[in-house]
């Protein structure tokens, strides 16, 4: 199996109804899905989720599939955290979102946050002893929590039984995406 015959494999993104960053959520859909990975919206309500560019103009609206407390994290091969500001600082408010990030972790399930996404996993207590990179701003927040930032345009890290995979901002996810696919490839091998 390459990154590009991702078939049978399943993976679950997590957002908030407003402020994911529009590319950070859009483009890995498309790229996974057309590569035959099943993959799954999940949102605080089943309301249209309402992305952002840049974190202030409108951009696409995407519809979820599932709330994320109807979300089942054992369903799934990977879980995805796309950022923008404003969806990762109330996402890491919602309970059932920090639930299911430990649930992967805890089953050593791989996480895929970009940009923003890594302040969720700094609430959920996942990040201690990972050498992570994020959007800049993080990069305090992610040392405080016991992690080493890196910039870098992405970073996949293994540590404690469990892959993470992260990167900077959406001029990173041809980098993303491509770890992303070699992941979810190699979990079907």
């Amino acid at each position: 199996m390459t990154d590009t015959d991702l078939d049978g494999r399943r993976v679950l993104a997590i957002v908030t109804n407003y402020g994911v960053e529009q590319d950070e959520l859009v483009v890995p859909l498309k790229h996974l899905r057309d590569r035959g990975a099943a993959v799954d919206v999940a949102a605080v309500t089943t309301d249209p989720v309402r992305t952002l560019v840049g974190d202030e103009d409108p951009g696409d609206t995407v519809r979820p599939d599932l709330t994320l407390a109807d979300a089942d994290p054992a369903r799934y091969d990977l879980l995805l955290v796309p950022g923008g500001t404003l969806n990762a600082d109330s996402l890491r408010l919602q309970d059932t979102a920090v639930g299911i990030i430990r649930s992967f972790t805890s089953a050593g399930r791989p996480v895929a946050a970009i940009c923003h996404g890594p302040w969720v996993l700094v609430e959920a207590d996942v990040v201690a002893d990972k050498t992570l990179t994020s959007y800049a701003s993080l990069r305090t927040d992610i040392r405080n929590a016991g992690g080493n930032w890196v910039d870098e345009a992405v970073v996949s890290d293994d540590t404690g039984g469990w892959l993470l995979i992260t990167s900077r901002t959406p001029d990173d996810l041809e980098d993303f995406l491509h770890e992303i696919g070699k992941e979810l490839a190699a979990t079907g091998s």
